[in-house]
């Protein structure tokens, strides 16, 4: 058989189109937009540095203790090179770096001449014995020199940080534990250290808290908040929350004994009235019964 050729279809290509010349109006209309904007742009940069808007009222908020006044001064001084258009934050944190309680620095411009300024403060969690003198630390670690150490619960440092913050280990642990806790409770600390019961919290008035490791912290610090609101657990000695679903209030049985002892010795006072069979007026009211333990 002898091949036969296919004709194959042509394909035409269509003309391209020819590109019809920009008007003159148009092109003169694209160049007044273009110097509209260059001129909006240019006044803004102008007027923004200008003393049209330049920062004289600064508000700051946020501030107080010892440091207090020097870090309202720093960062007064600081803004005053500033404009409500052109805020410079990062600015504003290099005038408080020198100032360790300072955590952050937010600003908010009032047009046309005010700025407001508010810093977050470091929250001392606990102090630490650094070259025989208490310096408070924050949750996350950083050394507040400078700060009021008053109140706050000591942890021993067997050597001094060479830097701004408490090394890693364990002090770094119990720090952050420490900081987890809620702020109402962790005023009332006393005494904090690492006992045979592991972290062991005491309050100025109430139980020890025996927390175990700084492992799963957050339920142990919401254990502790529902066994003291708790009101059978008022009087306890300790409370053991190492196992945060299974908290117990230790020492109530010895607060109940004295408790009973207390009615009993009342009752057999001379002229105290002793409760009879028929139910005679003046009788003591019997004590609670002992328990072992409070579990909410």
């Amino acid at each position: 058989m002898s091949a036969r050729s296919i004709p194959l279809p042509r394909l035409r290509v269509p003309a391209a189109r020819p590109v019809a010349p920009r008007s003159p109006h148009a092109r003169r209309r694209l160049l007044a937009v273009l110097a509209v904007a260059g001129l909006v742009v240019a006044t803004f940069l102008i007027v923004r540095e200008s003393s049209l808007v330049a920062v004289r009222d600064v508000e700051v908020t946020g501030v107080a203790g010892r440091e207090g006044e020097r870090i309202r001064g720093a960062l007064q001084s600081a803004a005053q090179d500033m404009t409500t258009l052109h805020v410079d934050v990062d600015a504003l944190r290099t005038a408080v770096a020198p100032y360790p309680i300072v955590k952050d620095v937010r600003a908010t411009p009032d047009f046309p001449h005010g700025l407001r300024i508010d810093v977050v403060e470091h929250v001392p969690v606990a102090a630490v014995g650094v070259d025989g003198r208490r310096v408070p630390v924050a949750s996350d670690g950083t050394l507040l020199r400078g700060s009021n150490a008053k109140g706050l619960p000591v942890l021993p440092l067997r050597t001094p940080p060479a830097g701004d913050r408490v090394p890693a280990g364990q002090t770094a642990r119990v720090v952050a534990a420490l900081g987890a806790a809620p702020a109402p409770l962790r005023e009332t600390f006393s005494k904090v250290f690492v006992g045979p019961r592991g972290l062991t919290v005491r309050l100025t008035a109430g139980p020890a808290l025996y927390l175990g490791t700084t492992e799963r912290i957050a339920a142990k610090w919401a254990a502790v908040a529902r066994v003291l609101a708790d009101p059978s657990s008022r009087g306890a000695t300790y409370l053991d929350v190492r196992l945060p679903e299974r908290p117990t209030a230790g020492g109530l049985e010895q607060v109940a004994a004295q408790q009973q002892q207390t009615l009993e010795a009342g009752a057999t006072a001379p002229g105290a009235a002793v409760t009879g069979a028929a139910g005679a007026t003046g009788a003591a009211a019997p004590g609670p019964s002992p328990t072992d333990g409070v579990t909410p």
